[in-house]
């Protein structure tokens, strides 16, 4: 088998909206395309942050994506695919499948596809790609959410890992965790979240001074009210709050803040890779107030691009900053303490060049295909 042209399944829960796991999934698709393979994206016909139905045929970066029907079973992003799917998808002869987001359960479908493909006699290989969801801080989640987290990771889990035949984590922090759910360590590969090669091309332009942005899903994990306190003690610097609004969250804020701080501007989402890049360039800091984050893909593009972000304390903001040297990291109720870093870094500015290095070295789309090519060669030989 040539290994620079294979066929290559790509499988996460959504194609359409502001979705982290989808940005890895189209980076990665459209490296995998420059090194010659052909790559199919299959997800549900959702969009993530809203209650729009996805066309079930769409085409990005020249890349095909199939979109199935789905029921929704509780959460976010728990969800049931029509079964019809699988055959579908083992109808397209893939040679590898790498499929996204550990408890969800169209991974597990997954390994039905490769043993729908055994029975024709053609071995394909199943990555999971984790995408952290161990994150300790759990605030967000319900009691039943909960109580379903914690019987997966003793039943399901444990009895379903050891299937695939490659598990990759994108943080280091997620080790330990992979480990203790038994899955042997010589099939635990580190390939982390990426930045598109465009992030880096061009310099960045000097910033406006007295701005900073938050770009994202405006939902209640991102903790939209952090910026709302920063903002009312920094009354002489201008916020932007730019992405997709969910209308309950939104309503919520607006009932505990009657009187919105005037500083703060609300613009709609950003898709496009150029049009976020100049949002970036346009502020001089990057708020990440989440309650909780894996490895935040919005404050990566900003440090490409040189900006300094400043984030509350969760496992992805520790993962990607240097405290002090390629931005900053504060406790998650604590605005004052996200002013005096800004404060700090006005007085003793940080090395743009140093920030903007940092994500290149380890997060650049050369190492993921670096890694994947290393991986395949593995897998297929």
């Amino acid at each position: 088998m040539k290994l620079n042209d294979l066929t290559i399944l790509e499988v996460c829960p959504y194609s359409a909206g502001i979705c982290g796991v989808f940005s890895r999934v189209l980076t990665e698709a459209t490296a995998f395309k420059e090194m010659g393979h052909k790559v199919i994206i299959f997800s549900s016909n959702a969009t993530k942050g809203s209650k729009d139905i996805a066309p079930e045929n769409d085409e990005l970066n020249g890349i095909r994506i199939r979109r199935i029907k789905f029921r929704k079973l509780g959460g976010e992003s728990f969800m049931n695919w029509d079964s019809k799917w699988i055959k579908e998808a083992a109808d397209l002869n893939p040679d590898i499948i790498i499929t996204h987001n550990y408890r969800h359960l169209h991974t597990t479908d997954c390994l039905e596809i490769k043993k729908e493909l055994v029975k024709r006699s053609k071995f394909c290989p199943v990555v999971l790609v984790t995408h952290a969801p161990f994150v300790k801080d759990n605030a967000t989640r319900g009691f039943l959410a909960k109580m379903a987290v914690k019987f997966y990771d003793k039943f399901i889990g444990p009895s379903t890992l050891y299937q695939f035949d490659a598990v990759i984590n994108i943080c280091n922090w997620e080790v330990p965790y992979l480990l203790k759910l038994g899955i042997d360590k010589n099939k635990i590969h580190y390939i982390p979240n990426v930045i598109p090669n465009i992030y880096f091309s061009s310099p960045a332009v000097p910033p406006i001074n007295n701005t900073a942005l938050f770009l994202g899903r405006v939902a209640p994990v991102k903790n939209i009210e952090f910026i709302y306190e920063l903002a009312k003690i920094m009354p002489n610097f201008n916020f932007s709050v730019v992405g997709p609004i969910e209308e309950s969250y939104i309503a919520a804020l607006s009932k505990k803040y009657p009187v919105a701080p005037a500083n703060i501007t609300y613009y709609g989402a950003v898709y496009d890779a150029l049009k976020k890049i100049n949002v970036y360039d346009l502020h001089k800091y990057f708020i990440l107030p989440s309650i909780r984050e894996a490895m935040p893909q919005a404050p990566m593009e900003a440090m490409a691009r040189g900006r300094i972000v400043i984030s509350s304390n969760t496992d992805g903001a520790r993962e990607i900053i240097l405290q002090g040297q390629t931005g900053f990291i504060c406790e998650n109720n604590s605005p004052e303490e996200a002013r005096d870093y800004i404060r700090l870094s006005e007085k003793i500015p940080l090395d743009q060049n140093k920030i903007k290095e940092s994500i290149f070295k380890e997060y650049s789309t050369n190492k993921l295909k670096e890694k994947y090519a290393h991986l395949f060669e593995g897998l297929l030989k």
